[in-house]
């Protein structure tokens, strides 16, 4: 009886992660959005312990901060912070990509150039959250063989980070778009010529940066990679 409770436990509690985490990258709960446990486990239908969980879990992740008399709300994510963590992404992802080409096969070349088509589809009628999402779609297909469990966990939760922003990356840089569809088309391109894994892992490092930048030109702050 004891193992059965723990797994409907460890059920419950992977249950509303996954509630919670949902509605804070569709931006349901946006940024500075209180948490308060006992509604969502009301809600839910559960106890507050997998909400704490499940909480603790988010938080690790970057999605969900404490705050001294107020308790857990969803991260704020300001400028500085989206750009550390894009930073970060594009040599993690560069790594990842790079570990992943002798794992490649050809139907996930094709997946990823789907999905570069639908964004390329987009551009006429552009939805930023559409886009974005296809965008992630792209390099998660990218980097989903790298070898590296550390690694890979790490391009996770590097997304995770984005998630506050994710839906409205776009928006901020529609100008992005396309250039960042044709930077996917050259990616994929130096993969299927098997070119040099450096020169594709700092492809994918600059397509990531070249994003940075656009969006760092706003404030009229230095590039962090050449045109």
């Amino acid at each position: 009886m004891t193992a059965i409770r723990i797994d409907e436990q460890a059920s419950k509690s992977e249950r509303t992660y996954r509630w919670i985490r949902e509605r804070i990258i569709s931006r349901d709960f946006n940024p500075g959005y209180r948490l308060v446990l006992g509604t969502i486990a009301k809600e839910l239908g559960v106890s507050t312990v997998p909400v704490r969980e499940a909480v603790r879990r988010l938080e690790a992740e970057g999605l969900i901060e404490f705050e001294r008399n107020i308790g857990a709300r969803v991260a704020m994510v300001d400028a500085s912070e989206y750009i550390d963590t894009m930073q970060t992404l594009g040599v993690l992802e560069g790594a990842a990509t790079a570990l992943a080409l002798s794992r490649m096969s050809e139907a996930d070349l094709d997946r990823a150039e789907a999905i570069n088509e639908q964004m390329r589809a987009l551009l006429d009628h552009f939805e930023p959250t559409v886009f974005t999402a296809l965008n992630e779609r792209f390099h998660r297909a990218l980097v989903h063989r790298c070898p590296n469990p550390h690694i890979a966990d790490l391009v996770d939760r590097g997304w995770n980070r984005l998630s506050g922003l994710r839906s409205s990356t776009f928006s901020f840089v529609p100008e992005r778009a396309p250039l960042s569809v044709a930077e996917h088309e050259h990616i994929l391109t130096l993969i299927r010529e098997n070119a040099d894994p450096v020169e594709i892992e700092m492809a994918v490092r600059h397509h990531k940066w070249r994003t940075v930048d656009a969006y760092r030109g706003q404030t009229g702050a230095p590039s962090t990679v050449s045109p």
